[in-house]
């Protein structure tokens, strides 16, 4: 039975392929040349879209105006920095570089560089005479860093003084690496030049290895204010001494800070020593950190100022000495006529006073010098006057 059903829909199918045939050899060529292309790109097009049901991208996407162009998997690991595997952890890119960083915006401060660069030759000889061997002190570099991972990032064992900067009360942080700790206390000790400092593992600092550090920690912040002093006098002050960086806390992990990298050499010892300062110590003076060049002063001129103080000096003014007044109606004004008489309640024993325009001076009384009238002036200035025309000076 299923096999009839089959051959009776198969030869109903032939007779409807027959009826349709004479009404397409009817239409002729031209349909031919239409249908049948329009029937030969859609084959086409299902072709092609068959073959692409397993691709990750569109092919053709770029053909028309409104599609949009799917990235692969390598793009988008390019894009977000993922590619490399877990070996380039430090060689970030894309937005992982940007989650990541541990580097700030921050804006440069020129007059800094200055300072420490000063702080580098006072160094060099402060160092040498309390050595009293042969110190190199060379600035590596300075950067912006966030202070919680600055803190992570100390190699221990270190010794970290925090110190105070009174003027601008705040603190700052300075670090010594083990290497320069064992240099500085084999040199002050008496040991041999020419062999490297011997280091011990697994203790702690003692004492004496301790306050030597202190006593080259004080002098590297002296030379820290001799510095900073024709900037601004600030003094910094050794507040306290640590060897665990959890209790050297000056600042919240998030805030911002600069690190100055110090490296000291004696012959083939030496070591690192960094000066970490928040940027809220520098806040106090950041516009005069701001200077491109020692000196400078923002919005003014120094030779303008003198050369104006001058032309003050030699200025003449006009002074009217007003004997007295009081108020007259406009119509009594215009009546006056040659002749009349203007009554003045002003005796030869009353005070006058001076003007500059609206401006009273001082007072006085009138007199005789020669074959001129003169005032003797007996009240100065009044400081509220004075203090209104020193404003309009400046």
């Amino acid at each position: 039975m299923a096999d009839e059903d089959q051959d009776a829909m198969a030869a109903e199918w032939a007779a409807m392929a027959e009826e349709e045939s004479p009404a397409a050899d009817a239409t002729g060529n031209a349909e031919d040349g239409g249908d049948g292309e329009d029937q030969d790109a859609m084959a086409a097009e299902w072709a092609a879209m068959a073959e692409g049901d397993d691709s990750t991208t569109i092919a053709g996407a770029e053909d028309g105006p409104g599609s949009e162009r799917i990235l692969n998997q390598d793009e988008i690991d390019n894009l977000l920095g993922f590619e490399g595997g877990e070996e380039d952890e430090d060689n970030n890119s894309g937005i992982r570089s940007i989650i990541n960083t541990a580097l700030v915006s921050y804006e440069r401060l020129p007059m800094l560089e200055v300072v420490f660069d000063r702080l580098v030759r006072l160094m060099t000889t402060s160092l040498r005479n309390f050595t009293s061997d042969n110190v190199e002190v060379s600035l590596d570099n300075i950067s912006s860093i966030r202070f919680g991972d600055y803190l992570n990032s100390i190699p221990l064992p270190a010794i970290l003084a925090v110190f105070r900067a009174e003027q601008l009360d705040n603190y700052g942080l300075l670090t010594v690496d083990s290497n320069l700790i064992y240099s500085i206390v084999d040199v002050l000790l008496g040991g041999r030049r020419g062999t490297a400092a011997m280091r011990v593992e697994g203790r702690p600092y003692t004492t004496i290895e301790r306050q030597l550090v202190q006593r080259m920690i004080e002098v590297v912040l002296q030379d820290a204010h001799l510095a900073f002093k024709p900037l601004t006098n600030v003094d910094f002050t050794l507040d306290r001494v640590e060897t665990n960086p959890r209790f050297a806390a000056i600042a919240r992990p998030a805030n911002a800070a600069i690190l100055v990298r110090l490296r000291i050499d004696m012959e083939d010892r030496g070591g690192r020593i960094e000066l970490m300062l928040p940027y809220a110590t520098l806040e106090p003076v950041r516009k005069m950190l701001l200077q491109q060049f020692m000196g400078e002063k923002f919005g003014r001129d120094n030779i303008w100022e003198s050369h104006l103080a001058s032309e003050l000096w030699s200025t003449s003014m006009e002074i009217d000495a007003v004997l007295d007044e009081h108020e007259v109606p406009l119509r009594d004004m215009m009546n006056l006529k040659i002749g009349d008489t203007v009554m003045m309640n002003t005796s030869p024993n009353s005070e006058i006073t001076l003007r500059s325009g609206n401006i009273a001076l001082a007072k006085g009384r009138m007199g005789r010098l020669g074959h001129k009238m003169a005032i003797r002036v007996q009240n100065g200035l009044p400081k509220a006057v004075r203090r209104q025309l020193e404003e309009q000076m400046q």
